[in-house]
């Protein structure tokens, strides 16, 4: 199968890419960033999905599927630009696969859609609205581009549509919002919350994107791996310091003192869970994943390891 990538250079399109051409898929990927050690098989063009000749690289790969892994998640990029590149690129997307007859697009979102609040569901589900947006502009860029990906399952109904909303991701690569979080020795939390936290291993993020590929399932789906574990618990299993600070004093510690920068918005997410129930994937496809909460907190803490000065 022809199947194109549009953020390819990223770590997760890189190993998406990677198992795809293992697989014996012919593989093509659009990116503005460089991937100079791709593997044989895997052509790149650095080209931004937003301009004419990303319409191009479509005209010429003739994709039978393309899997939409170009969207900006981390909070602190400025918003205008991850309108411009989040909606702006979703939208493009779908309108130069429709054009050049790509039959399957796969769009790749997250599990942040549904926001965090104190009376918010224990476990989303698909059909939930997004919640708590009025306290979290950062993700209103995401959200709108979601929802315009699930619009193309009435919009297109000739093109097999899956939007695919994936939980955190925790692993070697060091690849995402919680892993970036997680990174120094000193975790803040806000006193008196201790929220479960919901991730999976890279490694099975790329078996939920080829088991979705492969069955070719239309619909949003919610996507997870083991069950919620709390962030408390996660901080000290990945070997650093826990710091509870009060919710008063959080807002102005975080970027100092070694800490996380996070925007304001943010902090709902560190009081409260932000759950899904991912049941209608598993049933849809027959995915599981392979890798324990105790597999994904091991990988992240080899690769990054706490250095404790005495």
């Amino acid at each position: 199968m022809r199947i194109l990538i549009p953020g390819i250079s990223g770590r997760l399109g890189q190993m998406v890419a990677t198992r795809l051409a293992a697989d014996g898929h012919e593989v093509a990927g659009i990116d503005r960033r460089v991937w100079k050690d791709a593997p044989p098989g895997v052509d790149v063009h650095e080209v931004d999905l937003r301009k004419r000749g990303a319409e191009e690289i479509f005209r010429k790969v003739r994709p039978e599927a393309v899997i939409h892994m170009a969207t900006v998640t981390h909070l602190l990029v400025q918003s205008e630009d991850r309108y411009r590149i989040n909606l702006g690129g979703t939208r493009a997307v779908f309108d130069c696969s429709r054009a050049h007859g790509v039959k399957h697009v796969i769009f790749v979102g997250r599990h942040t859609y549904y926001g965090a609040d104190a009376d918010s569901a224990m476990y989303h589900g698909e059909d939930e609205p997004p919640m708590a947006l009025q306290h979290f502009p950062e993700l209103a860029d995401l959200v709108a581009a979601d929802l315009y990906a699930g619009s193309a399952l009435w919009r297109h109904p000739e093109l097999v549509t899956t939007v695919m909303r994936m939980c955190y991701t925790l692993g070697p690569t060091g690849h995402g919002t919680l892993a970036m979080f997680l990174r120094g020795g000193r975790v803040p939390t806000i006193l008196g919350f201790d929220p479960l936290f919901q991730f999976m291993h890279e490694t099975d993020v790329v078996h939920a994107l080829a088991t979705a590929l492969e069955k070719r399932v239309r619909g949003v789906f919610n996507v997870a791996g083991p069950q919620p574990v709390p962030l408390g618990v996660v901080i000290r299993a990945t070997g650093r310091t826990l710091l509870p600070i009060p919710e008063a004093l959080f807002a102005a510690a975080l970027g100092r003192f070694g800490l996380p920068k996070l925007p304001r918005g943010a902090l709902a997410h560190i009081k409260y869970p932000v759950t899904i129930d991912d049941s209608a994937f598993r049933k849809a496809t027959g995915y599981r994943h392979r890798m324990s909460e105790a597999d994904c907190m091991r990988d992240f803490s080899r690769a990054f390891p706490v250095v404790h000065h005495r």
